[in-house]
């Protein structure tokens, strides 16, 4: 079986409609459990007291923020060398979920840095890149929506995520780029002196388990939605022509 045997939308639809219920379940039940744990279940930090707490939400959202960009840098690849559709409309599908997490990740920032810093927000290497990451995100979905041609939506926005890229990196990467900035280097790191200590890293990678599968589940939902209303438009200029 070849995995571009899904770039057909009918076998598309149905490996969507087979694995979307496990992605619900899995997404509900690794967040409750480990929003839980790390809420209720996890010590105050010795230095940040109970404002630690938000990393459980911070991290898993910035983490699918930059990679959401990353999947849709993959579907645009598709879509410029093989013109498959389905991987356009993947890519549409996943801008909208990777604006909320940018939101997220943005809003929490600022909870956690305004009594860490003493200010909500700091023209931080990180801080910024992210910013402009979220303004990506709002041109891509602009692009889309401004262009009727959905051919032509597709390539300008594939265009648009190539550049967009830069920033997505920048702000996965801005600590390490550059040594100075407010921003403290990454809770999770293959270097163990670098990760948070275990008793909250335990629940953060349930949290993060969360996020990725509700991004899966989101972004299978929404790709299958643009798919039957790209029918549904199909038809109806079908049917127009006809009359």
């Amino acid at each position: 079986m070849s995995l571009w045997e899904y770039a057909n939308p009918v076998k598309f639809l149905r490996l969507s409609e087979r694995v979307l219920p496990w992605f619900w379940g899995l997404s509900a039940m690794c967040l409750v459990v480990g929003l839980v744990w790390g809420f209720f279940f996890t010590p105050d930090d010795f230095r940040q007291g109970s404002t630690v707490k938000i990393i459980y939400l911070h991290v898993p959202s910035a983490l699918m923020a930059i990679n959401a960009w990353f999947m849709m840098l993959v579907a645009s690849l598709i879509w410029i060398i093989r013109r498959h559709h389905v991987s356009a409309l993947a890519a549409r599908a996943a801008a909208p979920v990777g604006v909320v997490m940018t939101l997220i990740a943005l809003f929490t920032g600022a909870i956690w840095g305004q009594p860490m810093w003493g200010t909500w927000w700091a023209w931080d290497p990180r801080l910024t890149s992210f910013l402009i990451l979220f303004l990506f995100y709002l041109g891509y979905i602009a692009l889309w929506e401004a262009i009727e041609d959905p051919d032509t939506a597709a390539d300008l926005t594939s265009i648009l995520c190539l550049v967009g890229t830069v920033f997505a990196v920048l702000s996965r990467y801005a600590v390490n780029f550059w040594n100075q900035g407010l921003h403290q280097g990454a809770s999770l790191s293959l270097d163990k002196e670098e990760n948070v200590a275990d008793v909250f890293y335990q629940p953060l990678l349930v949290c993060i388990a969360g996020f990725v599968c509700l991004f899966f589940a989101l972004v299978l939902y929404r790709t299958g939605t643009e798919i039957r209303v790209r029918r549904t438009r199909a038809l109806i200029a079908r049917e127009g022509k006809l009359a």
